[in-house]
């Protein structure tokens, strides 16, 4: 009688982790999640003319190994030097080579939408698609919730991207909230849909849409019903946050009893989270009873961590995840 081989799963590989300098705090949270998980060092230093002067500590012992690099690309300042590290480790003879870049920065500057725009998404694509072969293959690339779906097109062969979501981190935390059973889904608008609604498709959901009155982008209730409900509106990223509010304005109009807030990448260029923080022991019904944010743009997380409304949901276990496909 012939016997069925069942399929072992392969044992976990060990990762040696660098990181720059921005991301080591969830660089070490990545590293607790697995003991096949080990942080490397490297001296960011710097000339007199400002231009980066490198080292790769233990260059030779990872020949053979598996390596990844933790990106955070917050400012051009420091992509350079990042780029640098990047582009070096791979053709060090290591086994493979995973960049993880939680936030992919440009997102947001892909449409030319008269001749003389520049694309800047399709720029930084380019850019990374021309990180050198390791031994192992092309570069694994490692992005979370990527802000217009056509990108994931703009990478050539040469790079293996892999598309991940915050989402599930935020549906762990709904389902934890007293009221779990009155929670909507708001997006504010229908690129937002677009991306998620799949997702998160087990929930009530409310669309807004931007309408111009005049020369104003007016925020209006296209379909759904929030009336009664904790809604949470849900996006991709946040710069100044000026739909958010006028989303929870809105929202609260038509009968929310509550108005929360989730996004993977919170940018908050200027310090514009100032205006979401509940100041003077004020209440949640006036703003955001809770806004999520992941841990994908380091700076912010600094800045805003322990500042109700806020709440950081972690992509620590995420990424040690990610680190072992």
């Amino acid at each position: 009688m012939a016997t069925v081989k069942t399929m072992e799963k392969p044992n976990k590989k060990q990762v040696l982790l660098f990181y720059c300098v921005e991301a080591e705090e969830l660089a070490r949270k990545i590293a607790a999640q697995s003991d096949h998980i080990q942080l490397q060092s490297i001296n960011w230093r710097s000339f007199d003319d400002g231009f980066p002067n490198l080292f790769i500590n233990n260059a030779q012992d990872i020949r053979g190994q598996h390596v990844s690099f933790l990106a955070s690309f917050s400012s051009p300042s420091v992509i350079f030097e990042q780029l640098s590290v990047i582009f070096a480790l791979p053709r060090l003879f290591v086994a493979s080579f995973t960049l993880v870049l939680p936030f992919f920065p440009t997102g947001s500057f892909e449409r030319m939408e008269e001749e003389g725009d520049v694309a800047t998404a399709f720029t930084m694509a380019r850019i990374l698609s021309n990180i050198p072969i390791s031994r192992g293959g092309p570069t694994s690339l490692v992005i979370y919730d990527i802000h217009a779906l056509q990108e994931r097109f703009y990478f050539s062969d040469n790079v293996l991207p892999y598309f991940e979501t915050g989402i599930p981190l935020l549906k762990q935390r709904l389902h934890q909230l007293p009221d779990a059973d009155k929670v909507v889904i708001a997006f504010p608008d229908d690129g937002a849909w677009k991306r998620f609604h799949k997702l998160l498709d087990h929930f009530p959901m409310v669309v807004c849409a931007k309408v111009r009155e005049g020369d104003k982008r007016i925020v209006r209730l296209k379909e759904g019903n929030p009336e009664g409900c904790h809604v949470v509106i849900v996006d991709d990223l946040v710069q100044s946050g000026g739909t958010l509010i006028e989303c929870q304005k809105v929202l609260a109009a038509h009968g929310a009893t509550k108005v929360s807030a989730y996004v993977t990448h919170a940018v908050f260029p200027k310090n514009s989270w100032e205006k979401f923080t509940h100041k003077n022991g004020e209440n949640s019904s006036k703003g955001f009873a809770y806004f999520w944010i992941t841990d994908s743009c380091c700076p912010t997380v600094k800045s805003i961590e322990k500042k109700a409304p806020f709440e950081v949901l972690s992509l620590a276990g995420s990424i040690a995840d990610a680190l072992q496909i």
